[in-house]
């Protein structure tokens, strides 16, 4: 017996099997010398005791397991299939049996009598992922049990990919005692993986194609990392297990390989310069669609919003709730801000009530933490979007009502979260050992931390312009594990801080009421966080006893944690601040102190800054600025009249030089307000809308006609006196009566301008230029009178020049006047 083990391991498979031929014959010759021939019995009654089978007559393998098809879906396959057996014998002229069992089982299945001229014998009905005995033997006499395996491509389970920046992490399930005992047969685990290019490059035959492969593992490991490949390239993975060591084996040899079912995905960016604008792409595409939702909103509701902001600020808490409510609809406090502002400056509005409206909006801006830890975080709002734009799609196609303005709003919310998809993917997942994380984990503790953490926030908000967009990128930072949870309540903090600084560096070109609005909103920010930095880690500690779960180690339970700091923080300065409105009140109005008429009259109040976010908001600015051109104007006729009365040369001249300022003020204005207008008309509007543009670009020409005529006027009554020409007591008093008819013209003109368009009674208005224009023909006649008789000659052109001009200036008030009653628009 030793000696033929010995002669198998030195001769091949073929020689060994004509050698153990020639033996058996042997054998059975020296049998037969001594026994009854077999052939008087039946293979089936014959049971031979004498002769037993030794493993050695046999030579014995097996072909990998083949799982079964899916009769319906010929591409699954099933956790059931088959295994051939193979094997080579010396025997001849048999009946053998094969017979099989589960390991540890004691129950044989034993298979059909066949030939002993067949060298292989497939079992089917096999389950997957079992170790199994078997032998060949006939008349009772059976082979040592051999080993073969249903291992198949189920045996890794829940087999997935989950992409890092140039980098895969694979993980899978296997069954821990099939893993251990291929583990005690040195079996190792091999992961092979291709990208797009390598795939296309080997079906081509082309250099560099085909499989990579790992270092073989553990078959016990149920996770790996793969590194250092492409960046944004789509990959394609297999894990599989054979008894080799050296990679190189696999590669020469994966004929004996067992693969799993294949897993694609595709890799992130690396971090570096096309990271860094798909951040910046991300975030814009944040905050365009939050400016769109906005815009909506406001076409949508902005009438109704203006209405509620006019109607309840009666007093601070009312003023809170409204900001509060307007900001949560239209989610942005900046609208609500310039809201306020422009009521302000119309009169509708106390500095005071301005101050309660924007610390509603302050809370009402904690809103979008919300909306995006719970539909942008929690529940991926992204994955519907493109069908929430699909539904709301056909009201593009709707021009009546206002479908357009809600469609607008839909697209926006789709849009904002869309951004806010591709900007958690975008911002870099960083493990606790990199250098960023190390950063703030050391400064932190810190007594200066949360203090240079502030000003960070502070600065991420300056540089992009919208409090709400570093919300959303602080809160995917701390989603991938960028930065801690406190270091992000200390961004938050500052983020406060950096909105209030926008809004008083918008406020640099502004009139007073914008700039004591923009402080007010400074120091309440300011204040607030300066208390909260006092008892800042004991405030975050009370957080985390709240939340459930740990806000320092969990990151879903952190981004809750923000959003709900960010809210209390607000509320609780709100209910703290609010008792001390006049006293912020006082200290804007010294802080920023009014540049008399200067300040009211050389700048425009209500378009002076950026344009507004609806048609509908600016045409209600520019409506307030027109009418403040109208009184700017009406003043023009004072400064006449003062000159035409004054015998003092130094009150003279400085209504000539009051006369020359404001006639430059009047043409800049018009040329302010028809490029706001141009702007504005870009924008969608209503009808209305439109229909107010026409008349107030009308009512600008007019008005700025009028500061032209009284510039003449200016100019005729200069060269009277340098003529040392004067006014009859006749003549005076005739001027004195004009001058008062187009005052009281004015006043209507002004009363008309701060009514709604399309809204007013022109009986007043007919009356006063009916009234300018029989003054007008009084004075002619009398002056012509005049003249005929010889007297007043010097005079009656200067005279003439006059009344006839005041007569234009009556001409061009009741043309403003139509306009606002919608008659004679173009």
């Amino acid at each position: 017996m030793k000696a033929l083990k010995y002669l198998r391991s030195i001769i091949d498979t073929q020689t060994m099997s004509i050698l153990l031929k020639k033996l058996n014959l042997l054998i059975l010759a020296t049998v037969a010398f001594g026994f009854t021939s077999l052939s008087q019995y039946p293979d089936e009654q014959v049971v031979i005791t004498e002769v037993v089978l030794d493993s050695e007559f046999f030579d014995f393998y097996s072909d990998l397991f083949v799982n079964d098809k899916d009769e319906e879906d010929q591409t699954e396959k099933l956790k059931v299939g088959s295994v051939k057996l193979h094997w080579t014998s010396s025997i001849s002229d048999k009946k053998l049996k094969l017979r099989y069992r589960v390991e540890g089982d004691e129950n044989w299945i034993d298979s059909k009598l066949f030939s002993s001229d067949s060298t292989s014998y497939t079992i089917g009905g096999l389950d997957e992922n079992k170790f199994f005995e078997w032998s060949i033997g006939y008349n009772g006499s059976w082979t040592s049990p051999q080993e073969f395996h249903s291992l198949g491509l189920h045996l890794f389970e829940n087999f997935s990919a989950k992409a890092g920046a140039e980098s895969m992490k694979l993980t899978w399930s296997i069954d821990y005692d099939i893993a251990a005992k291929l583990k005690n047969r040195n079996v190792m685990a091999i992961i092979e993986y291709q990208n797009d290019i390598a795939k296309r490059r080997a079906k081509k035959g082309l250099e560099g194609g085909g499989w990579n492969y790992t270092e073989p593992f553990s078959i016990l490991d149920k996770k790996i990392e793969i590194d250092n490949l492409n960046g944004h390239d789509k990959y394609e993975f297999k894990i599989g297990f054979a008894p080799f060591a050296n990679i190189d084996d696999v590669k020469s040899d994966k004929s004996q390989m067992i693969w799993s079912k294949k897993v694609k995905q595709k890799t992130k960016r690396g971090w570096g310069l096309s990271k860094l604008l798909i951040l910046i792409g991300a975030l814009a595409f944040f905050i365009f669609g939050m400016k769109l939702m906005s815009e909506g909103l406001q076409q949508a509701a902005g009438s109704k919003l203006r209405g509620m902001l006019s109607s309840m600020t009666s007093n601070r808490v009312k003023g809170v709730f409204t900001g509060f409510g307007i900001t949560s609809i239209v989610q942005s406090s900046s609208v609500t801000t310039v809201m306020t502002v422009s009521f302000v400056n119309a009169g509708l509005m106390s500095l005071r009530q301005s101050a309660g409206v924007m610390m509603g909006a302050n809370i009402g801006t904690t809103i979008t933490a919300w909306i995006i830890v719970f539909l942008g975080f929690k529940l991926s709002i992204g994955d519907y979007a493109y069908m929430m734009i699909a539904l709301a799609a056909p009201l593009l196609f709707i021009s009546k009502g206002k479908s357009k303005a809600w469609v607008t709003a839909i697209f926006g919310f789709c849009i904002l979260f869309l951004g806010l998809g591709v900007l958690k993917d975008a911002v870099p997942s960083l493990d606790a050992d990199s250098a960023i994380v190390q950063f703030f984990v050391e400064f932190k503790e810190a007594w200066y931390g949360p203090v240079m953490f502030v000003m960070l926030g502070a600065l991420v908000t300056i540089v992009i312009q919208s409090s709400s967009a570093a919300m959303a990128l602080t809160l995917a930072m701390v989603a991938s594990g960028t930065i801690p949870f406190d270091v992000a309540c200390a961004m938050v903090l500052g983020e406060n801080i950096g909105t209030t600084i926008t809004a008083e560096l918008a406020s640099l070109i502004a009139n007073v009421h914008a700039k004591r609005s923009a402080r007010i909103h400074s120091m309440f920010n300011i204040v607030g966080v300066l208390w909260m930095l006092l008892i800042f880690h004991f405030f975050l500690d009370g957080l985390a006893w709240i939340v459930t779960g740990d806000p320092y180690t969990d990151v879903a339970v952190a981004a809750t944690a923000i959003a709900l700091f960010h809210t209390a923080f607000n509320s609780i300065n709100v209910f703290l601040l609010i008792w001390f409105v006049p006293q912020l009140v006082r200290l804007a109005e010294r802080t920023v102190k009014s540049k008399g008429d200067s300040d009211e009259e050389f700048k425009l109040d209500f378009i002076s800054g950026p344009l507004g976010s609806t048609a509908e908001l600016c045409i209600l600015e520019a409506k307030k600025e027109v009418a403040k051109f109208g009184h700017i104007t009406g003043k023009m006729n004072g400064f006449v009249e003062i000159f035409v009365n004054s015998s003092d040369r130094k009150e003279k001249n400085k209504m000539l030089r009051k006369i020359e300022k404001y006639e430059e003020i009047t043409d800049r204005v018009e040329i302010e307000i028809a490029e706001f207008l141009g702007k504005t008309a870009q924008l969608e509007m209503s009808n209305e809308a439109s229909a107010n543009m026409r008349g107030m670009l009308n009512i600008t020409t007019d008005l700025e006609r009028i500061g032209d005529i009284f510039f003449q006027m200016s100019k005729t009554l200069e060269k009277k006196d340098s003529d040392k020409v004067y006014f009859t007591p006749e003549q005076r008093n005739g001027l004195n009566d004009m001058l008062k008819c187009v005052d009281t013209a004015f006043e209507v003109m002004n009363d008309n301008l701060n009514a709604e368009y399309g809204t007013i009674s022109m009986d007043k208005a007919i009356s006063c230029e009916r009234e300018i224009n029989q003054m007008r023909d009084q004075l002619r006649e009398e002056h012509l009178s005049n003249i005929g008789t010889g007297t007043n000659i010097d005079n009656s052109l200067a005279y003439s020049n006059l009344f006839s001009s005041l007569e234009k200036v009556g001409d061009h008030i009741i043309n403003v006047s139509e306009q606002v009653a919608f008659e004679n628009i173009d």
